[in-house]
């Protein structure tokens, strides 16, 4: 289980279009978003990622990154990336299970044809959602056994508005005994 204010695992990816993401050396002011996605299969997933799209300026100006990350290989995820008309949110693929795993993330077994005519692969990690601070510390995490339900956006634009203008330190850290 990933803890707040402890490091995360380590994330170097693939990009569309050329070059890495890696963690470690983002070089954000404030951090970065990490939207971990099921792939190009899920319907749900397009629609929250065309959200964060909308939504990557407003983090950009509080001086934080977002990336969308799932383990389709390349062609799959440059389909999702035009299918959701991606302008300025960067995706990575290739994300291996075994790292999805370290992240916390559910893994999921194929169940053929989705509900848009695309196959699902044979495994695949769940949704979840991190803000990782520029040290690589957790800062923020949500993670899904679904594909429903997933936090707004918007709410953590707020969120982090209010974490800003009062110092405010991740929460959930404490992991002596109870």
């Amino acid at each position: 289980m990933l803890i707040p204010r402890q490091k995360t695992p380590n994330l170097t990816l693939p990009l569309l279009g050329g070059g890495t993401f890696d963690l470690a050396s983002e070089g954000s002011e404030r951090g970065t978003v990490i939207c971990f996605f099921r792939g190009l299969h899920c319907p749900i997933c397009a629609n929250y990622l065309k959200e964060l799209e909308k939504r990557v300026a407003d983090f950009a100006e509080r001086g934080v990154t977002c990336i969308a990350v799932s383990s389709d290989g390349e062609d799959r995820t440059q389909a999702m990336a035009e299918k959701i008309e991606a302008k300025g949110l960067r995706f990575a693929y290739d994300l291996p299970l075994s790292v999805a795993k370290e992240w916390g993330l559910y893994i999921s077994t194929s169940r053929g044809t989705t509900s848009i005519g695309i196959e699902e692969p044979a495994l695949f990690s769940e949704p979840g959602l991190f803000m990782v601070s520029p040290d690589q510390s957790l800062y923020y995490g949500s993670v899904q056994t679904m594909p429903f339900v997933r936090p707004h956006f918007s709410e953590l634009v707020g969120a982090l508005d209010f974490a800003i203008a009062n110092n405010y330190p991740a929460r959930g850290e404490y992991t002596g005994a109870v």
